[in-house]
């Protein structure tokens, strides 16, 4: 046994000398690759900060102190009884199989202040060769908690299993696409309806919606042995979690199986959905041979109010239809279109669909329309539609073809550039810069970004009040590698951008328009990173949180952890290194904003080791991949400990009680209405400079296609007087979907830095 491991040991120091060598040359390589027991989490375990250079702090890790037994028995007793532990991990002396703690591998705010998050990769310690044979027999379903933080710093944090704890789909199975029957260990393979690798949004109701997952089997496999060559299906499975029952319910089937899809919310609050595979490994579809060797192209759209409150998916047009990664980074934009930033998870660097070179190529849908259009190649500012292009994608995929060819025809013959030779050079003259460092950063960095976080910037009101623009964030990651036909390369990149899209509003989704689309390179990162968690704070800077030094999907386990955490600074641009978190943090990290203002981290899920079985190589410098990590720790910006941060009490008007428990509800506002919130002993109204208003964080492998921040301005506050201040919430549907927001004062430091206040949560409506 020593001889193996030291075997694997040898294998994964041979990955790292062979991936690890990029000269660190000045100017623009550097700004690609960089250069330089329950528990008590509240601000009493934290250290302070009180140096005028304070880079934030972290308190001690944490970790739920039971282990529980499995089986769909004990999952669904709300009266089991764990094991107390400091470990990770026990073995069951019935089943002899490990039974660990879950790690954060996604993570939700929910409406009253509690996180749920539920765990990755589950089964994984009990492999015995690799995950390529194993996984088929030893995945199991991931288990979901709930954990709460008390705002009493006096009290305990403390953990509550949902009683499904592995959200209850599929205890019967689940109806696999074979690609030759029975050719599969579909009989005994152990998990049918995890969650591992669904997508989640937050519902008007305050619900959190899990949409996909993973089956896993053996194709080809034995039942008999129930070994054989791992696959992961992905699922078409819906289920929504209920904080006020602490249950999981089955909602509405989708048409297609997706692992790895990503969500949004639309303006009319119906859920958007797009990529995601059916097939991991072997995409092959004998029944649709269209599809096969890509991802799913097909996009839905689920009403959750329909079907007795099941929901119903609906497949949209052929329009509608698209090639993106997985996990494709989606935001809502403020005129109600969904944008596709340029970036995703990918398989990086061999590639994993047979379209990706399309993946570069930034796009908006209309949901009014049905229908796909090409914006630009990501990170430059030639807009396609400006030659009539917009439907250059549609063209390559094989139904759209023929109408969106016809389209491109039309819309090029009739665009400004083909009819005017002005035009032309005033189009390209639009790709020069004067900055010629600046542009090839441009070249180099543009197109999709692999295992990147994608932040909206806040939504500021121009001169109207109306929110038209919105920016997006994208640092670190891998970048693509199109001569190669990869959607990206393998040693993590330090340069960053923001890309900004501005937009037309109409009275209706429909006919809003996209008129703007600017790219801009920004500072760099000072360390490359891969697999980053993006968090955008309350003071409106960035910070990220945890990731490697390269894929860690290409070749898990000889990742080398970025423990140093960084943040952007909206007003220079650049990127400062602040504290040091205490536990590395590679695969499936998660990080979330707090209605306090601190950042909850947490997660590590990291792959088998170079896709054998969990070989920990933590003492040759790695990141550890020892299983997954099941802590979380607390970060505490610099504002927190400022001894001018605003104080926010609460809203003017009293909460509702709620007619069955006798306790205050969440307050419940509509788009458009006023509310009046007061402020603390310490401090008045004329010191508040903005309010505002921050979606509950909704998260999982570094997405959330609902986040957003809404600035509203001293200057759109309809009163501000003595301790209360009053402000109207905005009645842009696009901009304030419906759910739950926490509502910050911010005032500013006589530095100018903005200071948030705590927060206060409500549920907004957008009727009644």
């Amino acid at each position: 046994m020593m001889k193996v491991k030291r075997l694997h040991a040898l294998i994964a120091l041979t990955v790292l000398n062979t991936g690890f060598a990029l000269p660190a040359n000045a100017g623009l390589l550097d700004d690609l690759i960089g250069s330089k027991n329950p528990l008590n989490t509240g601000a009493s375990s934290t250290k302070t900060c009180t140096s005028t250079n304070c880079k934030g702090t972290f308190t001690k890790p944490f970790a739920e102190p039971f282990v529980y037994r499995r089986s769909p028995t004990e999952d669904r007793n709300p009266d089991a009884v764990g094991t107390r532990t400091d470990q990770k991990c026990l073995v069951d002396p019935v089943t002899g199989k490990n039974r660990c703690k879950p790690a954060a591998g996604t993570i939700s705010l929910l409406p009253n202040g509690d996180f749920l998050y539920f765990n990755a990769l589950e089964g994984t310690e009990d492999f015995e060769f690799s995950i390529l044979v194993d996984f088929g027999q030893k995945a199991i379903n991931d288990q979901t908690r709930v954990m709460r933080i008390p705002r009493d710093t006096n009290a305990a944090t403390s953990w509550v299993r949902p009683i499904e704890v592995d959200a209850g789909a599929n205890p019967n199975g689940y109806n696999i696409t074979e690609l030759i029957p029975g050719l599969s260990n579909k009989d005994t393979n152990s998990a049918d309806g995890a969650l591992f690798c669904a997508d989640v949004a937050m519902l008007a109701d305050g619900r959190i919606l899990a949409v996909g997952g993973t089956s896993y089997y053996s194709e080809p496999g034995s039942n008999a042995l129930g070994y054989g060559l791992t696959e992961l299906e992905g699922l078409r499975n819906s289920r929504a979690y209920n904080p006020n029952t602490n249950r999981w319910t089955q909602m509405a089937d989708m048409n297609f199986g997706r692992w790895y899809p990503s969500l949004v919310t639309l303006s009319d609050s119906k859920i958007f959905v797009a990529s995601g595979v059916t097939k991991l490994l072997k995409p092959i579809y004998p029944q649709a041979p269209e599809q096969s060797g890509r991802n799913v192209v097909h996009t839905e759209t689920f009403d959750p109010n329909a079907n007795g409150g099941k929901g119903v998916w609906k497949v949209n047009g052929e329009a509608a239809q698209r090639t993106l990664p997985l996990f494709p980074r989606l935001h809502l934009l403020p005129n109600g279109h969904v944008l596709y930033n340029a970036g995703g998870q990918a398989f990086n660097p061999f590639g994993q669909s047979i379209d990706q070179p399309l993946w570069n190529i930034a796009a908006t849908y209309n949901p009014g329309k049905d229908q796909w259009s090409d914006l630009a190649y990501a990170g430059f500012p030639l807009r396609f539609s400006q030659a009539g292009l917009e439907s250059f994608t549609q063209i390559l995929n094989v139904p759209t073809a023929r109408n969106a060819a016809m389209t491109a025809l039309t819309n090029t013959l009739m665009s400004a550039p083909v009819k005017s030779p002005q035009a032309l050079m005033s189009l390209l003259g639009t790709l020069g810069t004067g900055n010629p460092e600046q542009m090839l950063q441009k070249a180099v960095g543009g197109g999709m970004r692999g295992s990147t976080f994608s932040v909206m910037l806040p939504l500021k009101p121009n001169a109207q009040g109306k929110y038209t623009d919105a920016s997006f964030l994208t640092a670190g990651g891998v970048l693509p590698l199109v001569g190669l036909t990869s959607p990206g390369g393998y040693v993590a990149v330090a340069s960053s951008r923001i890309d900004t899209v501005k937009t037309e509003l109409a009275p209706n989704v429909k006919d809003a328009k996209i008129v703007g689309y600017e790219s801009e390179v920004t500072g760099a990162l000072n360390q490359t990173r891969w697999y980053g968690t993006g968090v955008l704070l309350p003071d409106d800077s960035v910070t990220v949180f945890n990731g490697g030094d390269r894929d860690g999907v290409a070749a898990p386990g000889v990742e080398f952890a970025r423990q140093t955490t960084e943040r952007f600074d909206p007003r220079t641009k650049k990127w400062e290194q602040m504290a040091v978190s205490n536990h590395p943090r590679t695969y499936h990290n998660t990080a979330l904003l707090m209605p306090d203002g601190r950042v909850l981290v947490g997660g590590h899920a990291p792959i088998s080791t170079l896709y054998l079985k969990n070989i920990n190589l933590a003492q040759f410098g790695f990141a550890p991949n020892d299983g997954r990590d099941p802590s979380f720790e607390i970060y505490s910006p610099p504002y927190v400990f400022h001894p001018d941060r605003p104080e926010l009490k609460g809203f003017k008007d009293a909460a509702a009680i709620d007619p069955a428990t006798g306790k205050p509800m969440l307050h419940q506002y509509l788009k458009g209405q006023e509310v009046t919130i007061e402020l603390g002993d310490k401090t008045n109204a004329s010191q508040i400079d903005s309010i505002t208003l921050v979606r509950h964080t909704v998260m999982t492998h570094l997405i959330d296609g609902d986040q957003r921040t809404v600035v509203i301005p001293k200057s759109m506050f309809t009163k501000a007087n003595g301790k209360q201040i009053s402000f109207r919430i905005p009645d842009q549907a696009a901009v304030v979907p419906q759910g739950a927001y926490m509502v910050f004062a911010r005032s500013k430091d006589s530095a100018g830095n903005l200071l948030p206040s705590k927060s206060v949560s409500f549920m907004l409506k957008h009727g009644a």
